[in-house]
This record gives C-alpha cells, sequence and structure tokens, in this order.
C-alpha cells in the first residue's frame, strides 16, 4: 500500500472498497482474509476520518448534513451481556440477575452444550423467572443440536418469550422448517458467515417472517462494506441487525461501537422513508468485552452504566476518543514483528563455459530457532527478475530465510564468458547449466537443503532441481510448471518456435518482442489485471538482449529433457499449483499430480498437493499473491513439521507450530 493514494470519497460509495482493493491494490477481494478485509476497511477509514478532524461515524453519516438532534439521541449504544450457561440453572439464573442488576437490559446465554436440550431449557425457564419479562432473552445454539433436539428445545420454552433463538439447527436447509414448526423467533450467525461479495441474492431465501435478526460479526464477514449491506437489507425486511463480536480488543470495539451506531441511524432513516413505526433500540453483541482481562490500549473502553438511562451502554463520544488517542499497551504485547530490510549483494560463481556475476536479494534472520534449516530460494520465470518476489518474501520472512536471484539474462545478472571465448559464446545455456550454477548458489549460502519456489521458467528448473538433485532440495513449490514435451515433433516444433523468437529479441529489440508476447493467450487472464501495464514496463528493464536470448533458446521447453518419467520416482515433495484460468496449466498439472503418484503410502507422497488458484490465470503469484503466501507458508510447515519429528524434536516443533 506503500505511495496509494486513499480518496476521501471512498466509503461513500456501494462496493467501492471492493474496487478500491483491486484497481489500487491489485489483490482480489476474494483472497483477503475477512479479518484481514475488516482491519483494513477499518484502518482506512479512521484515517480518512483523522486527516479531516472528523470521527469515523461522521465520515460513514455526515451528521452536519442529518438531523442533529437524532445523533444525540444515539449517542451510545445498548450492550448485550454474554452468559455460558454451563452451572445448574439457579447459578446461571443468579448471574444473570447480577448483570441486570448492573444494567444490563439484554443477555445471551449460549445453549446446545448439555447432554439433553431438557436441560437447557430448564436454565432458560429459570432464568427468566428470576430476571422478570422486561429483560430481552436471547439463546445460542451455535448449530449444535440436530433437528429434533431444537424442536424439543423450543416446545419447552415456547412460553418464555424468546427475543430469539440464534442458529438452532445444524443444517442451514432446515431453518425455514424450524420456524414455521417451532413458531419460535429465529437469528442467523454462522449462516451469514459465508456469504458471497454481494450477499443479496443469497439473503432472500431466509426472508422469513420468524427469522426477526441477522447477527452480523463484520471480522467473520469480511468487513463493514459487507456488514452494512447485509444490515440494510435487514432493516428493509423490518428484521434487526445485530452487530456482534468475536473477543476482539478495545480498539476494534471502539470502531464496532460507531459502526453500529451508523447502522442505528440508518435503520431509523429507513423507517422514515417506509413510513414505518421508529425501530426500537437494539442491544449489539459487544458482552465479549467483559471476558479479556488485558487489552492492547491503555485507555479503558467506554462501556458501562449511562447515568442518564441507569443502563449498560458504549459511549460514542469515548469510542471516538479510544480511536483518536488511541496509545499501545506494551505490557501485553508478547510478541511483535516487523519487516526486515532486503538485503542485496552480488556472487560471483562458474558453470561449464559460463562464469555468472548473480544478483541476490534476501530476506529473513538467518540465526533464529523458527528460521534455522528452513531457507526458500524463488525462481522467476522468463522475463521476470527477483524483485517480482520481494513481497511475497517480505510475508514469509517472520518463519524462513528467504532468497531470490535475478537468473542468467535477466535483471542484474550478468553473464561473463571465461576459458575458450568463441566456443562459450556459441553455446547455448541449458536447464543443465542453470541447475549447476543454482547448486553452487546454494552450496554458498547454507550447508542445508533447500526449498524452491518456482514459476513458469522458474517452475521447470525447480522441479528439474528436485527430481534430479533430491539430496540438495527439500521440497518444491511448482507455479505453472511443466516437465517438459514427450513428443519428439512437439519438441522439434517448439525449439524452431523459440530460437526464432530469441532472434526477433536482438533484432528488433525487446518493446517490440513484449507486445507480441504479451498478446498470446497465455496472458488473457493477466491482461485485465489493474497493474498489467506496470508490470509490462518492469519486464523491460532488461539490459543483456544476448542474455535474454541465450535463455529463451537454451531453456526451451524444446530442449529440456522431458521429466515426464523421472516424475514416477519423485523423492521429493512437491506442492503443484496452477490459476483457477490457465486451462492449458490446470490439464498439465493433473497429468503431474497423476504420475507422481500422490497416492503411494509413504512419507513424500502424503505431502505431494495439487491446489488450483482461483481468479487468476498463468501469472498465479502475480495476479493472485496472498493465496501463494498462504501456501508456502503451509508447505513448508509441513516439511518442518515431518522433519522435526523424523530428529524427534519435540521441542523445537512445537515453539514452530507456534
Amino acid at each position: 500500500m506503500k505511495g496509494v493514494t486513499i480518496n476521501y470519497f471512498l466509503p461513500m460509495l456501494k462496493s467501492s472498497f471492493s474496487s478500491w482493493i483491486w484497481k489500487t491494490l491489485g489483490i482480489p477481494v476474494c483472497s483477503l482474509f475477512p479479518s484481514v478485509r475488516c482491519g483494513l476497511e477499518m484502518a482506512i477509514l479512521n484515517a480518512i476520518a483523522m486527516s479531516h478532524g472528523s470521527s469515523l461515524l461522521n465520515i460513514l453519516y455526515p451528521l452536519r448534513e442529518r438531523n442533529e438532534e437524532k445523533s444525540e439521541n444515539l449517542a451510545s449504544i445498548r450492550i448485550c451481556a454474554l452468559i455460558d450457561s454451563s452451572g445448574t440453572p439457579e447459578e446461571v439464573a443468579r448471574i444473570a440477575v447480577d448483570l441486570v442488576e448492573e444494567g444490563f437490559t439484554a443477555i445471551k446465554i449460549k445453549v446446545a452444550r448439555r447432554a439433553d436440550p431438557v436441560e437447557d431449557a430448564a436454565v432458560i425457564q429459570e432464568v427468566r423467572k428470576k430476571v422478570g419479562c422486561h429483560i430481552d432473552l436471547r439463546v445460542d445454539a451455535n448449530r449444535n443440536w440436530t433437528y429434533e433436539q431444537a424442536i424439543k428445545f423450543g416446545f419447552l420454552v415456547k412460553d418464555y418469550n424468546l427475543q430469539y433463538i440464534e442458529e438452532p439447527v445444524q443444517h442451514e436447509s432446515d431453518i425455514i422448517r424450524y420456524c414455521e414448526e417451532s413458531g419460535l423467533p429465529v437469528a442467523l450467525d454462522e449462516t451469514i458467515d459465508n456469504c458471497p461479495e454481494n450477499p443479496l441474492n443469497m439473503l432472500v431465501k431466509y426472508n422469513h417472517h420468524q427469522i426477526v435478526a441477522l447477527v452480523i460479526k463484520p471480522t467473520v464477514i469480511g468487513g463493514f462494506e459487507k456488514a452494512a449491506m447485509i444490515a440494510q437489507w435487514a432493516h428493509i425486511q423490518g428484521k434487526m441487525a445485530v452487530i456482534s463480536a468475536a473477543f476482539e480488543s478495545g480498539l476494534a470495539l471502539s470502531a464496532y461501537i460507531l459502526f453500529s451506531c451508523y447502522l442505528d441511524l440508518q435503520n431509523a432513516d429507513t423507517c422514515k422513508l417506509m413510513n414505518n413505526s421508529p425501530a426500537s433500540s437494539v442491544a449489539h453483541g459487544f458482552g465479549t468485552y467483559r471476558w479479556l482481562e488485558e487489552d492492547i490500549t491503555t485507555d479503558p473502553l467506554g462501556i458501562g452504566r449511562n447515568p442518564s438511562t441507569g443502563f449498560i451502554e458504549a459511549s460514542v463520544a469515548d469510542a471516538t476518543h479510544l480511536l483518536h488517542k488511541f496509545q499501545m499497551n506494551h505490557n501485553f504485547i508478547h510478541r511483535t514483528f516487523t519487516g526486515e530490510k532486503v538485503l542485496g549483494y552480488h556472487l560471483d560463481l562458474d558453470s561449464n563455459d559460463f562464469s555468472f556475476s548473480v544478483n541476490v536479494q534476501e530476506i529473513g534472520q538467518r540465526n533464529n530457532l523458527r528460521n534455522s534449516g528452513s531457507t526458500i530460494l524463488f525462481l522467476h520465470g522468463f522475463l521476470g527478475t527477483n524483485e517480482e518476489w520481494v513481497p511475497i518474501m517480505h510475508a514469509i520472512s517472520g518463519s524462513a530465510r528467504c532468497i531470490s536471484v535475478d537468473l542468467p539474462g535477466h535483471g542484474a545478472t550478468k553473464i561473463k564468458n571465461c576459458g575458450d571465448d568463441k566456443a562459450a559464446l556459441r553455446s547455448l545455456l541449458s536447464i543443465e547449466i542453470i541447475a549447476d550454477l543454482l547448486l553452487k548458489l546454494i552450496e554458498h549460502v547454507t550447508p542445508d537443503k533447500v526449498t524452491l519456489v518456482g514459476y513458469s521458467m522458474g517452475a521447470r528448473i525447480a522441479l528439474y532441481m528436485a527430481l534430479k538433485f533430491s539430496d540438495k532440495i527439500e521440497g518444491a513449490v511448482i507455479l505453472s510448471g511443466s516437465p517438459g514435451l514427450e513428443d519428439a515433433v512437439a519438441r522439434k516444433i517448439r525449439r524452431a518456435k523459440d530460437d526464432s523468437k530469441a532472434r526477433s529479441i536482438v533484432t528488433h529489440g525487446l518493446q517490440l518482442f513484449l507486445n507480441t508476447w504479451y498478446s498470446g493467450g497465455l496472458w488473457k487472464s493477466l491482461r485485465s489485471h489493474p497493474y498489467f501495464n506496470h508490470i509490462v514496463v518492469r519486464r523491460s528493464v532488461h539490459d543483456d538482449l544476448q542474455g535474454l536470448a541465450k535463455v529463451l533458446s537454451g531453456l526451451s521447453p524444446g530442449r529440456q529433457p522431458s521429466l515426464w518419467e523421472d516424475l514416477k520416482h519423485c523423492k521429493v515433495p512437491l506442492m503443484l499449483v496452477v490459476g483457477e484460468k490457465d486451462e492449458k496449466f490446470k490439464r498439465l498439472a493433473q497429468k503431474m499430480w497423476h504420475e507422481i503418484g500422490h497416492d503411494r503410502d509413504d512419507a513424500v507422497s502424503k505431502l505431494h498437493q495439487m491446489v488450483v488458484v482461483p481468479s487468476c490465470g498463468h501469472a498465479v503469484h502475480l495476479e493472485n499473491p496472498l493465496p501463494i503466501i498462504r501456501l508456502v507458508r503451509q508447505f513448508m510447515t509441513s516439511l518442518r513439521s515431518v522433519k522435526l519429528q523424523e530428529k524427534g524434536n519435540v521441542r523445537d516443533l512445537l515453539i514452530y507450530n507456534q
């Protein structure tokens, strides 16, 4: 995000965050963890507010343009308390009574954790008797009951005036049937957790009058934008939109408080627009704030008894103050990690008739228990450089030492001929020469085995090394890779094509070659990427056109030895990764997956994986990098766990998995 412009009008536009994340950051929205997207939205909204001397609430709902009296009436929001129902009915009821005396007007009780729904019903009956009818009583089954158990519970509590029962049944398909048979008011929670980017089509089937509320966890569903869309649908249908926490810190809860106030203000507007009666205030699900002994904020969260009403409420003013004046409580921070600087250097290495000055970039602590023996070597594709791996390396460097190189002919790596210069000039680079060069580089940087991550041409090199030099390779992640061509005629045709392209680079220059190269069908998905022009510009930085031509000819799949037979005897764990839109390489990956014998009952075969990454084509690591980061980390964890288990080092295994 460094240097990215954030528009003040970002929160005002429908689906603006989704569009901004894709067009400005070049990241498919579907690849973001929901919690990460939620944090990103909160940070951006608060940054916009701070830069304009305003509040997050005023950014979402400009009060100067609205009814000022309305905002004063919503200077705080109601909070629902949360009870774990373990204990006897009498013990749970005593806890509920204490909460009511503190000032809570709504209580949610966890159910479906006992052997029999009859026992849960007894708890609810006792609580209702003790707290009276004026308290909103909610129960949450978290989908733990069968349909028959939920019906049994519903029959026993139907006369106890529940505000709603949250997720009473295990299967979504039974929700409407339960509403109709039990007659109880129902709320959705887990049902909407995995809703699509545009959730409205999914929500239509839940427009039943007995579904009275939607419990919305912004951290779980993916941020304020999607939460607001779901809440607006609920309001139009006359249902409650209850914002709920998932054990967030006081910092996030402060943003939730302001967001909840915004939704309540919007609901009031909706009721007025539809000529409905004013909506009653909603008790939002922030009772988890009492369950955390420590917090990352130095200032306490603004939740307490309102002197005017006598009720437990969250103050809008206090939440705004905490966001504006946030101070980290370092007494409770156990571990921090900041991105390391990239170390750049050159290594002079010889291979066969060639001498190379290899440009290397490295990130990650060398002497770290977490990283001990965990070194990843990243190999780019044709026309790439080691620079394209740096964002991915930054993300992985907390758990591994990450090294990327400019392959010969690319970037700042120089080919320096040695020995018989004339013979060397006539000779072609080959996958064998490059593999030998990289083995010497590995020996220089670490005495241990390394894991390879290669893309396209780099994937072919990585696969060759994994199959031929298993004594130096721990595992390999093959992105859009191929074992070469089996058919002799196809190999001959491919050699001729690549030789012609190589001559074109030298004769007509790189720019014309790039225009032709990226017009091919393989790059259709990449061409639609918002960073496509930037990517192409980066591909034009190569100065050594002769070297680039040598690589294109010498490493042509038409000259590369076929590795299909070697795959059957693979001794190194492989992760095969392809883009969803890359039909050609998906077929190749499926065939490779079959050849490596992934279903054999041995240690290596159990670690083989094949993954199709959504929303991208051939250039999978550029088009959708976040899943690649997760996949590489998971692969490294698997390799490391097996390695430590083999050594019997339980202590190191526990530390690493933490």
